[in-house]
């Protein structure tokens, strides 16, 4: 995912939430509406959220230590999921306590009961811009996916998180817009309390759906199976390697990938020759998946019971290797 366009996007949000939470707030003042406010608690949280992902991705840039020697781009994946947790508490769980308050006391909208419509149909408005502006970035990294797949498979957590929000948002507000509504036609707080509910039930569905798929990422993916198939054919292209013995690869943020690989080398090819090939493996690699920012490659000569070439790459790298890939470093031992 371009970094640009998930900045862009989230910006977009940060700027819309704020307007919606303080028109939504003001509305509860006004008019003591359940859904209004578990709207407005709704909305601050959301702008929370993009505050989150903003500070993950700056804290995501900051270079490499002895301590973390991978950096730490997988601080989007930890903010990810603290969005995750955000929105199913302060936003989920209060609309749902809220919610069950004012179906234990029902009252109506007496005053200023043109407030509540006017503030949601303006909040659609303001949401619906920032759900188009994400969908309009997302389009530009998606490619052939479908929206499920895309949220699905995404390794740049923004977007994803994003476009659930944003369609959170514009649902609750339909549903805040239908339970206003008929308190005002029938009288009956209860509406009122029941589309309160219906949002919390909302919120929380959609932080359990963001908690999995960041979960996953946190844990720790490997590269789809397409960049699989580029790595690997990348590595034979060259008759210096003869085989793709196996391979692991890891995602150690966004847009940085570890590949790790055990390869097959003629048997009568000196070390130096060896070395070559595994600097000409590495460019070829680096050309073909530009995010291959960590490359180890461990050299071995195939063998009649050789471990056949795996495409395992959601498993993490753990195969120690025989030459670090980040300066084109001369061939060392294996580590075993």
């Amino acid at each position: 995912m371009s970094a640009a366009g998930g900045s862009r996007a989230i910006v977009a949000a940060l700027a819309a939430n704020l307007g919606i939470a303080v028109t939504k707030f003001v509305a509860f003042l006004l008019t003591g509406s359940s859904s209004m406010l578990a709207e407005s608690i709704h909305s601050v949280a959301d702008s929370g959220n993009q505050g989150l992902l903003l500070v993950g991705g700056r804290r995501a840039k900051r270079a490499a230590t002895p301590e973390h020697p991978f950096g730490y781009g997988r601080e989007r994946y930890i903010y990810a999921f603290i969005v995750a947790i955000v929105l199913f508490s302060v936003g989920g769980l209060f609309a749902l306590y809220e919610g069950w308050h004012k179906l234990q006391h029902p009252e109506p909208i007496d005053e200023w009961q043109w407030v509540p419509i006017a503030v949601l149909l303006a909040a659609v408005a303001m949401e619906g811009f920032s759900f188009r502006t994400a969908i309009v970035e997302s389009n530009h990294v998606r490619g052939g996916q479908s929206w499920v797949q895309f949220v699905r498979h995404a390794k740049a957590p923004e977007l994803p998180v994003i476009l659930l929000e944003d369609l959170g948002a514009l649902i609750g507000l339909v549903l805040a817009l239908i339970g206003v509504s008929l308190t005002l036609i029938t009288g009956d707080g209860t509406w009122d309390g029941l589309g309160t509910v219906c949002i919390g039930v909302l919120l929380v569905v959609i932080a359990v759906v963001l908690a999995l798929e960041t979960k996953s990422l946190v844990l720790g993916e490997g590269a789809t199976p397409e960049a699989v198939r580029r790595i690997q054919a990348a590595l034979l292209a060259d008759d210096s390697v003869e085989r793709v013995i196996h391979m692991r690869t890891l995602h150690l943020g966004p847009e940085e990938l570890l590949v790790a690989a055990k390869i097959a080398v003629r048997h009568d090819d000196t070390a130096a020759e060896v070395a070559r090939a595994i600097d000409a493996a590495e460019v070829r690699v680096r050309e073909a998946e530009p995010i291959a920012r960590v490359i180890y490659l461990e050299p071995d000569l195939l063998r009649p019971a050789a471990e056949p070439a795996t495409q395992a790459a959601s498993e993490p790298a753990t195969q120690a290797a025989a030459h670090a890939a980040r300066d084109g470093d001369d061939l060392v031992p294996p580590a075993r």
